[in-house]
C-alpha cells in the first residue's frame, strides 16, 4: 500500500523566518501519528502544510514537497479546494458554525455536491455515528451546534470533516480545551477511526500520543529530531534530545 503522506525534504518560511528545515516523514494509512514537542517547533505548521492551509498567510513559501499517496499537493494542476475535501481538519478550539447540528455536518457535502439531496440525511447520521456522537443529538438536530458542551462540540467538527469522505484526517491540539472526559471520548473515537481514515495529530500532551499514536515525531526548533514508533520513542529514544523532552527535562 502507498504511504498516505510523504513529506520529502520540506522547508517553509514566514517571510524571512525559517519554521522548517529539511524535513522527512513517511506518515504510514490506517495509523495514528503523532507530532510532539515544544511551542513553536514547526509541528502546527508541518500538519497546516498538508493540506496547503498555509497558502492563506501572505509571504510564506516553502522548498521541498509533500506527496499524498504519490502525488505532489503542489502539483501545478492541484485543485486545493479538493485536497482540503481529502484532507480533513479539526482545530485546537472547536469551532462549530452558527447552524443547526444537521448544516453544521451537511454543509460539506452540500458545497461539495457529494451527494443527492435525497441522500442527505443519511450521510449526515453516518457522520454523526462514525464521531461517536448520534446518540447524544438524534433527538435535536434543529438545535444549534453551538449549543453543544465543548466535547461534543469537537465531536460535531469531527462529524462535519468526516462527511466529507476525507482519506486523511488532520487535527491540531483537538483536546487541549477540553476537560478529561471529553479527551477520554475523543481519543475513544481517534482509536476506531483508524481503522476507516489515516490521523495526525499535534498534540503537547506526551501521554496522549503514547496512549493513541502507532508512530511518533519529536519536532525541535523547526527540525525533525526523531521519528519511529511510539512505543520505541518514548521508551528507548535514539536521541538524547528526545529523551530529555519525553523525560521532562525540557520543553
Amino acid at each position: 500500500m502507498s504511504v498516505a503522506v510523504e513529506i520529502k525534504n520540506f522547508s517553509f518560511w514566514y517571510g524571512t523566518k525559517q519554521a522548517l528545515t529539511d524535513i522527512s516523514v513517511a506518515v504510514q494509512p490506517k495509523l495514528i501519528t503523532a507530532f510532539i514537542g515544544p511551542s513553536g517547533c514547526g509541528k502546527s505548521t508541518l500538519l497546516r502544510s498538508v493540506n496547503r492551509m498555509n497558502d492563506l498567510i501572505p509571504k510564506t513559501r516553502h522548498a521541498g514537497d509533500i506527496e499524498l499517496f504519490d502525488r505532489s499537493v503542489y502539483a501545478p494542476d492541484t485543485d486545493v479546494v479538493a485536497l482540503r475535501r481529502r484532507i480533513g481538519m479539526v482545530f485546537q478550539r472547536p469551532n462549530p458554525f452558527p447552524k443547526t447540528i444537521f448544516d453544521n455536518v451537511a454543509y460539506g457535502p452540500r458545497m461539495n455536491a457529494l451527494c443527492a439531496k435525497r441522500e442527505l440525511a443519511d450521510r449526515v447520521e453516518d457522520a454523526l455515528r462514525r464521531a461517536a456522537l448520534w446518540d447524544e443529538v438524534a433527538d435535536r438536530l434543529d438545535d444549534l451546534g453551538t449549543g453543544l458542551s465543548g466535547g461534543q462540540q469537537q465531536r460535531l467538527c469531527i462529524a462535519r470533516a468526516l462527511a466529507n469522505d476525507p482519506e486523511i484526517l488532520l487535527l491540531d491540539e483537538p483536546c487541549s480545551a477540553l476537560d478529561p472526559i471529553a479527551t477520554q471520548h475523543i481519543e475513544e473515537l481517534l482509536l476506531q477511526l483508524k481503522n476507516e481514515v489515516t490521523i495526525v495529530i499535534v498534540t503537547h500532551n506526551l501521554h496522549q500520543a503514547a496512549r493513541i499514536a502507532d508512530e511518533t515525531a519529536f519536532f525541535y526548533l523547526g527540525e525533525l529530531v526523531e521519528f519511529g514508533r511510539s512505543e520505541d520513542l518514548f521508551t528507548r529514544p535514539q536521541n538524547p534530545r528526545t529523551e530529555a523532552y519525553v523525560t521532562g527535562r525540557f520543553g
